[in-house]
């Protein structure tokens, strides 16, 4: 069986510069060690991340721990968008009642979700058999989440929005998907951006 670990990232600072390049804010470093608390006892082969600092940033405590590499994939970055400020209730249920939808010049849930699940399914295919962190972002892993239980939509990522750091685990055998489990969360207040 092969375990994906997703580390969904700490809270960041979204004043310290562009999407790639926010920091994680100071309760973000903070939190991020729920993360490494929950996954201390679990063994990891792998660990791959978005290249988003953020990301990044979340689960360096784990990997020293586990001594691992951080490998970076450019598909599992966070959804492309123009602005954050478009990020209210209203616009977050037309993108997931219509995955086509995007905002100009930004990208769909759709596109986010294809090329996650590309990322992904290269890695089953890679690491067949291994337990894996994976260091993510919360719509491009609600997407992902979505594509294997569909019944995860616009409730589900709601309930999730504020997770900062998530932690859940899914498990496959080859690239079939046997099922999900929440490991850990921080509950962060919303503040309209992902």
């Amino acid at each position: 069986m092969t375990k994906l670990y997703f580390v969904r990232h700490a809270q960041p600072d979204y004043r310290t510069g562009e999407d790639s390049t926010f920091s994680l804010s100071a309760e973000g470093m903070e939190d991020r060690m729920r993360a490494a608390e929950a996954l201390r006892n679990i063994p990891l082969d792998i660990c791959i991340s978005s290249p988003y600092k953020r990301s990044i940033d979340t689960i360096i405590p784990c990997a020293e721990e586990h001594s691992l590499k951080i490998l970076t994939d450019i598909r599992l970055r966070e959804r492309d968008r123009i602005t954050n400020k478009s990020n209210n209730y209203e616009m977050f249920k037309k993108r997931w009642a219509d995955f086509s939808y995007h905002e100009e010049g930004g990208e769909s849930l759709g596109e986010c979700q294809k090329r996650n699940i590309e990322a992904i399914g290269d890695i089953l295919e890679k690491y067949d058999g291994k337990s894996i962190l994976i260091g993510t972002h919360g719509t491009a892993l609600s997407t992902i989440i979505n594509r294997y239980d569909a019944s995860f939509g616009l409730e589900a990522f709601m309930r999730i929005i504020n997770y900062m750091p998530y932690v859940v685990r899914m498990d496959f055998e080859g690239k079939k998907y046997i099922g999900m489990e929440e490991l850990a969360f921080v509950a962060k207040k919303f503040h309209g951006q992902r």
